[in-house]
């Protein structure tokens, strides 16, 4: 065991190198140079072998002390005193683990230690993955998977593995990430095998002293896929057995799994629907294979065109599961996504939320930015994240989930901004009564090695205006799922192929015509879509007069001689909308290009410096498409910028 703490300090000490590259992300500043000394319990865990090595070398005074209190009752929760000597309790090692970080994060982000106690809104708080075996990233910008799996061999990792994950690990204790699923939703069958299982066994022990446990994604059809049954009918006696063995054998390995990940019944994915079961047959099927071991079954809402062929997408969630809310298991989770679309740059909330009642809950996020340009644009999500809180109440919900937006690129995230979304998810799903703009300012001090007012004060401000800046050069006014069919990167508003389903074709949401634009999902005209939410938001959104404009042509076909708000017409609100959304990028551009430059590492400047050039052609792509194709509709002339 001594022998296990030594490693990790070494480990730990090995990663002290230059932070330009952002390899390091916002934990690029802990490194004092300081010799603190750490006064903790004495113990041989691993977990508290980290949090002294983390103090010891990053703590910028003389001493901290590490305090067991099992009077405290906090969870992963904690308790700081501020003073001469800085004071960490908690009830558990991996509480003083967080409270050191905390401490790391309030010294880096230049704040005095306050007395203070801290504990996280969710349980659970993870990271889903889309890592594929093959080493490829579902809707993956940075690089290939972190997960190398390959490198593992005889029960251990290579040293470069070992090194890159514990930066990995650091970063999601540091803002009090506890969960993380290896792999992608669209679920390899092998993952499941002895071979895939025992080196899964490694990347969980290496992972747990941090206070991550590992989860997997399964494809429901595995048993079948495997070869070990003739039917993956989650009725089916030798079904059930064989999950109940599959489950023993993972325990056996990992007595601390996390559980399943299931996408079921949509986009192509198998599912109890193909033998005419319903999700509950299906969740509760492998809920009882978990069960014995404290296991849980996530199982996601995202399906449509499985039961309900024909109806308006956004509405099929509910439609799906309304009628079964109440019926699963205890150790089921319902796993939604923000909005009842897809990840656009802007939805209203999704309406599950208000519909299920008696099923335990987790938000699922997207921190990769699949339809907000990507590892290429600079786009800050949490007041994106903050706007779903603020209709979802936190307290309703389990847990919290990220698509992850990791690769094996060198600073992560492909983006050297895009790492603070991921920071941003981490910090919210601790406590998601933070502001943006709080999480911004913590990210940009710790990551960045300066403390000049000026940097901090306009770069937070390109962050915070950042997501508003993208809603209004792609999708302004309610507008959603524009995008090119084949990599959802550029405008497509004239998209339709007839291999498609309609409800993936940009021109089934924009509904453009010579009348107005906008998708009506009204109780009396149009979908009934607004009726699936909860009051006052039914009637809010089923008037025209009442809709908030952000969401106006997602609940409305709109006359393109409507008068706005400002007193514009729509159309020329909307192409007043696509100019500031390039006027603002412009904004930054020029900003980072001149003000932004003395303040950090050449580098990361020359970095973000071209992506911004991109970014800046893309928003005037997008305007150009857009308006062009609208006005063909709209019969009036584009408004010049």
């Amino acid at each position: 065991m001594k022998r296990t703490i030594l490693s990790f300090f070494l480990l730990l000490v090995s990663l002290v190198s230059s932070a330009d590259d952002g390899h390091l992300l916002w934990l690029g500043n802990s490194i004092s140079g300081n010799a603190c000394k750490v006064t903790a319990p004495t113990s041989e865990s691993p977990t508290l072998a980290i949090a002294k090595a983390e103090l010891e070398r990053g703590w910028q005074g003389n001493a901290v002390s590490l305090e067991l209190d099992s009077t405290l009752d906090f969870g992963d929760g904690f308790r700081l005193k501020g003073g001469e000597q800085p004071t960490v309790s908690a009830s558990s090692e991996l509480g003083l683990l967080y409270g050191a970080y905390a401490l790391l994060r309030i010294q880096n982000s230049n704040k005095q230690v306050r007395d203070c106690t801290e504990h996280p809104e969710f349980t659970v708080r993870m990271l889903n993955h889309w890592d594929n075996l093959d080493g490829s990233v579902e809707r993956g910008y940075a690089g290939q998977s972190i997960w190398k799996w390959e490198e593992i061999s005889n029960g251990e990792m290579s040293n470069s593995l070992k090194e890159r994950l514990a930066i990995y690990a650091r970063a999601n204790a540091s803002v009090g990430i506890n969960g993380t699923v290896l792999n992608n939703v669209n679920a390899n069958p092998r993952i499941l095998t002895r071979r895939y299982l025992e080196k899964l066994k490694v990347f969980a022990d290496f992972l747990r002293p941090y206070g991550i446990k590992v989860y997997l994604s399964v494809n429901f059809a595995s048993p079948m896929a495997l070869g070990d049954t003739r039917t993956a009918d989650p009725l089916n006696k030798s079904v059930k057995r064989w999950w109940s063995k599959k489950a023993e054998e993972i325990y056996s390995l990992i007595s601390d799994f996390g559980g399943f990940l299931v996408k079921a019944n949509s986009e192509g994915q198998p599912g109890p629907g193909d033998y005419h079961r319903t999700h509950v047959d299906g969740a509760n099927m492998l809920a009882d294979a978990l069960s014995p071991y404290g296991g849980y079954v996530i199982w996601r809402s995202f399906v449509y065109g499985a039961n309900h062929k024909g109806e308006d997408r956004v509405m099929q969630a509910v439609s799906e599961f309304k009628s079964q809310d109440g019926a699963f298991r205890d150790n089921v989770i319902l796993q939604s996504k923000n909005g009842p679309l897809d990840f656009q740059p802007r939805e209203p909330y999704a309406p599950i939320f208000d519909q299920i009642k008696h099923t335990t809950q987790f938000a699922e996020l997207q921190i990769t930015q699949e339809y907000l340009g990507q590892s290429r644009h600079l786009v800050y999500l949490a007041p994106m994240w903050k706007e779903l809180f603020s209709y979802v109440n936190p307290s309703t919900l389990k847990g919290v989930a990220g698509v992850a937006n990791t690769g094996d690129d060198t600073n992560w995230c492909g983006h050297p901004f895009s790492q603070a979304n991921w920071y941003a998810f981490g910090r919210l799903a601790w406590n998601p009564n933070l502001s943006a703009e709080e999480i911004a300012d913590e990210w940009l001090r710790q990551t960045f090695d300066t403390k000049e007012a000026k940097f901090i004060e306009s770069v937070r401000e390109m962050m915070m205006t950042s997501r508003e800046t993208c809603v209004n050069y792609m999708m302004p006014l309610g507008l959603h799922h524009i995008f090119s069919f084949d990599h959802h990167y550029g405008p497509e508003p004239d998209g339709f192929k007839a291999e498609y389903p309609l409800e993936w074709c940009p021109v089934y949401y924009h509904k453009a015509d010579s009348m107005g634009v906008g998708f009506d999902r009204t109780v009396a005209t149009g979908s009934g879509a607004t009726a699936q939410y909860r009051q006052p938001y039914a009637d809010k959104y089923e008037r025209l007069s009442t809709c908030p404009e952000e969401y106006l042509l997602w609940f409305h076909h709109v006359p393109w001689s409507y008068t706005m708000r400002s007193g514009h017409t729509l159309w020329q609100e909307m192409c007043l909308k696509y100019n500031l959304g390039v006027a603002m990028v412009e904004t930054y551009r020029n900003y980072w290009s001149t003000g932004a430059r003395s303040y950090i590492d050449s580098e990361r400047w020359q970095q973000v410096d071209s992506l911004l050039q991109v970014q800046l052609d893309n928003a005037r792509e997008w305007r150009k498409v857009c308006l062009e194709y609208f006005q063909t509709f709209s019969g009036q002339p584009i408004l010049k910028y």
